[in-house]
């Protein structure tokens, strides 16, 4: 009796934890639960019952947004600014990982801390200089100067991050390849990327989050209005329809909706390569 009481004490603690994070899950998901519940509602029920979930089913909302708000434009200037960005941002930070981890140069510990520095650094601190600059340079509501821009704002992080992992490798690996011959690009691609694709895929996933739901950057470097992505539209499309909830909800959802489910597909590999940079790190 003794030994049961003894063998059960230690999970009741866990009953806790399970249900505290079982109800912070359901405080999370319900707002996401009630904009899908009010998308897919008739107009008519969404002005009678605003809070009832999934009391009809209709598209017109969807269809409304899609269609009057421009959703479907809003939606491929997000896609052309969020990939190359995060593609940017992959690239050289992969690369400059690499380097600071790797290769040994005067000033390397200096110059990453110089790097990492750019974290301390709001953005709001250099926004508007920055927004002259690029004026001169006539890279005002361009797609190149705005992704330059949005992959800027990730580099520092995205450099620390792939450090962590390049520096976890073994130096076994460089000397058995230089013994072959490999040049220091192919020891570069050919041996350590193919090791770190944990880490890169998930700053791929956090970094394409980020330049998803940028609303800022788009808002500041595009005064014409050109290539305006989904948050800038559904930005506006609230100033306009300030009480059409149901609307409203579709544009949010088509909003939110790619992001998540990148996220859920990859969740795994996302959570894997934080996991591992944190114990590298």
């Amino acid at each position: 009796m003794s030994r049961r009481g003894r063998a059960y004490a230690p999970g009741r603690p866990g009953i806790g934890r399970h249900l505290a994070l079982a109800l912070l899950a359901l405080v999370t998901l319900f707002p996401v639960v009630l904009v899908v519940s009010t998308t897919l509602k008739s107009a008519q029920d969404v002005r009678a019952n605003p809070f009832g979930l999934f009391s009809s089913f209709s598209l017109e909302n969807l269809d409304t947004a899609w269609t009057v708000g421009d959703f479907d434009s809003y939606l491929l200037n997000s896609i052309l600014l969020s990939v190359p960005s995060t593609v940017i941002v992959v690239v050289l930070s992969t690369m400059a990982g690499y380097a600071f981890a790797r290769l040994p140069f005067p000033g390397r510990t200096v110059a990453f801390y110089l790097v990492v520095f750019g974290l301390l650094v709001p953005f709001f601190a250099y926004m508007v200089p920055l927004y002259f600059q690029m004026r001169s340079m006539g890279l005002l509501d361009s797609l190149i100067g705005v992704n330059l821009v949005l992959a800027s704002t990730q580099l520092s992080f995205g450099t620390w991050f792939m450090r962590a992992f390049f520096s976890d490798l073994p130096t076994e690996l460089e000397q058995a390849g230089r013994m072959d011959g490999a040049s220091e690009w192919q020891l570069f691609l050919r041996v350590m990327v193919p090791l770190v694709t944990s880490g890169m895929g998930a700053l791929a996933v956090f970094t394409f989050l980020q330049q998803w739901n940028n609303f800022l950057v788009p808002l500041l470097y595009m005064p014409g209005g050109g290539y305006r992505p989904l948050t800038l539209g559904l930005y506006l499309f609230i100033g306009g329809r300030s009480v059409d909830i149901g609307p409203l909800a579709a544009g949010t959802l088509i909003t939110i909706l790619p992001v998540v489910v990148l996220y859920v597909v990859l969740q795994r590999q996302v959570t894997q390569g934080f996991l591992s940079g944190a114990v590298k790190g």
